[in-house]
């Protein structure tokens, strides 16, 4: 049996170039990265200014509040990825006693108290001061021009609104009047300005501009005053005064956030090795086991085991046998994945992944099954198959939407909920990133900034003893997790999702179906995509369906007849509702870039010559 080719029919062409390529989730972003691009700069360049447009433009998925992790090359160190860590723990006071003692048995999914450190914008001026070749000046111009002068607001960001609009009428009134003007939800087109977020950025430009008679110092002096600005002066001040007051959380309770100035000031985004596996040739490079990242590297150290015909995801055998092989990954995620000492060599060992092979039969599990490591007791999580809290239960309320970080609904309803952008140069550097948090919906928006912290904290267990219970000063497990792809030492793509949970599924699709069936990017993108739920969700209020699968139509009824037969328990959720992917590439040996974006939705952009 050979691997199912794809049908010859795109959404759209894979692009192709020599000159420099930009995936996003938003064409303005892509367009305003690809115009950096144009005008001399490089990869990072154009990934920072990407960046801060999403902030503008996609406000519902991620906001500067939030936090973002990358995996990037540069063109000198060809071989070496390394991680872009963007993700802030969990403030001081924000231990699990206090939390317990507010009356919550979870970690709210919106309101201050599921806020970490915002470290996205700090690391975004990071890495264009260590990569950068642009002032800081330039590169906010096209997020400045849009926040000022408006920009044509998506229609999803309209039907987030009015899915919350009772709340921040009812609870968040700050929320109500950057976002509602005169009461009224934004239709899809309407032109929305962000003026609070606006001055932020312009503040934070003048803070490294030299007073009158003053050397200008150096470009890396300028940026480094900036990232002063934001963790030390008026953003924390703001931010830290504002949520002291108790405000309505997802619980159906209010709270204070527990936040600080010392918090702001001791959050620095950083650089880490990235950890790395081998599969087929290539060396696919993720996140530390602080993130997700490292359960796609099992996953595929899983699959490696099995001959070609396994791994295609067009057919039964081949979506049953990732699925049970991603059903084991994220047990292990689970059971000892966190910011702590975590046995990730063992983990990623071929002999493990070896013994965790054996487990998958013929049939659908629907088991909890992370495997033994030595010297390390591995956490079950509770399962919840539904959950309202109790303060709403007992008043007989559903809880407020917009919640957590959900990407599909039972309906086969879709909705976005984070961000990605992709990078190549001429030069060969090459970045992935996906920034998050901060969504308009996580808590109420901060008058003077425009803008709202994040809800990470939401990913933390309040049970004792877990990799990832709340824990001052430790970072919560991310779900972000960019990707990027080597071979022979040189960086060949640079890809990434949106999706909370579903990020790494949807990842693994598309590089079974490039790496081992031939596809080209675009092709392995639109593909009929499918994920699991049977596993405990990383978001408020972290429920889990037992056997669970969602799948595209496309896949075919033939195919999804016999998972439901094999066990499985298929939710369809239509023709073109699962994945958010984008995708660069590179040819080391003849120079050509590639690029592709996600169809779903009438979103994403690649673009590039």
């Amino acid at each position: 049996m050979t691997y199912t080719r794809a049908q010859s029919f795109t959404t759209r062409p894979t692009l192709q170039g020599t000159f420099g390529m930009t995936a996003s989730t938003h064409w303005l972003a892509t367009a305003s990265a690809q115009a950096v691009l144009e005008r001399g700069g490089n990869a990072f360049d154009a990934a920072v200014a990407g960046a801060f447009v999403l902030h503008v433009v996609e406000p519902h998925l991620n906001g500067p509040g939030g936090d973002m992790t990358g995996v990037f090359v540069t063109a000198g160190h060809p071989a070496e990825p390394a991680v872009l860590m963007g993700q802030g723990p969990a403030p001081a006071a924000a231990t699990r006693e206090h939390y317990l003692a507010e009356g919550l048995e979870l970690v709210p999914g919106a309101g201050a108290l599921a806020a970490a450190v915002p470290a996205a914008v700090d690391a975004w001026l990071l890495l264009l001061r260590d990569h950068g070749t642009w002032e800081l000046a330039d590169v906010l111009s096209f997020a400045i021009g849009y926040a000022r002068h408006g920009h044509p607001v998506l229609d999803r960001v309209g039907s987030t609104i009015a899915s919350v609009a009772g709340l921040f009428t009812e609870h968040w009134p700050t929320s109500a009047a950057l976002w509602m003007p005169d009461g009224k939800v934004p239709a899809g087109g309407d032109i929305v300005k962000n003026l609070a977020y606006a001055g932020v950025l312009e503040r934070l430009i003048a803070a490294g501009e030299p007073a009158a008679g003053e050397d200008a110092g150096s470009r890396e002096a300028r940026i480094d005053a900036a990232r002063v600005e934001w963790r030390e002066g008026f953003v924390a001040t703001a931010a830290v005064a504002f949520l002291a007051e108790p405000h309505r959380h997802s619980s159906g309770t209010d709270h204070a956030g527990v936040i600080t100035e010392a918090d702001f000031a001791g959050c620095s985004a950083g650089y880490e090795p990235a950890a790395t596996l081998e599969f087929r040739g290539y060396t696919i490079a993720k996140t530390g086991p602080w993130g997700q990242g490292p359960a796609l590297l099992q996953t595929l150290g899983i699959l490696d085991g099995f001959d070609d015909e396994y791994l295609d995801p067009s057919t039964t055998l081949g979506a049953h046998t990732i699925l049970e092989a991603q059903k084991l990954a994220i047990a292990d995620r689970e059971a000892y994945y966190g910011d702590a000492a975590v046995p990730l060599a063992y983990l990623l060992s071929p002999e493990y992944a070896a013994e965790r092979r054996q487990l998958i039969g013929k049939q659908a599990s629907h088991e909890f099954r992370p495997g033994r490591v030595p010297g390390h007791e591995p956490f079950i999580p509770p399962l919840r198959t539904e959950y309202l809290p109790p303060s709403l239960a007992e008043r007989g309320e559903n809880a407020f939407a917009g919640v957590g970080e959900p990407t599909v609904m039972p309906t086969g309803e879709t909705r976005g909920d984070t961000c990605h952008i992709d990078v190549v140069d001429q030069w060969g550097n090459m970045v992935s990133a996906t920034p998050s948090g901060g969504w308009l919906q996580s808590s109420p928006t901060i008058s003077e900034l425009g803008f709202c912290l994040g809800t990470r904290l939401q990913m933390t267990w309040l049970e004792d003893k877990a990799p990832s219970t709340l824990t001052p000063g430790k970072r919560p497990r991310t779900t972000l997790t960019p990707t990027l792809v080597l071979r022979d030492g040189k960086a060949v793509a640079a890809i990434g999702s949106p999706g909370g949970d579903q990020q790494d599924q949807w990842q693994l699709l598309y590089l079974l179906r490039t790496i081992v069936g031939g596809y080209e990017p675009q092709q392995a993108i639109d593909a009929p995509a499918f994920h699991t739920t049977s596993i405990p969700g990383s978001f408020w209020p972290r429920t889990w369906t037992p056997g669970g699968v969602v799948v595209e139509d496309r896949l075919g009824d033939e195919v999804i007849t016999e998972l439901e037969e094999r066990g499985h328990v298929v939710t369809r959720a239509g023709d073109w509702a699962l994945g958010r992917l984008s995708a660069v590439v590179r040819d080391p040996e003849t120079g050509i870039l590639k690029a592709a974006a996600n169809p779903r939705g009438a979103q994403g952009y690649a673009a590039g010559r």
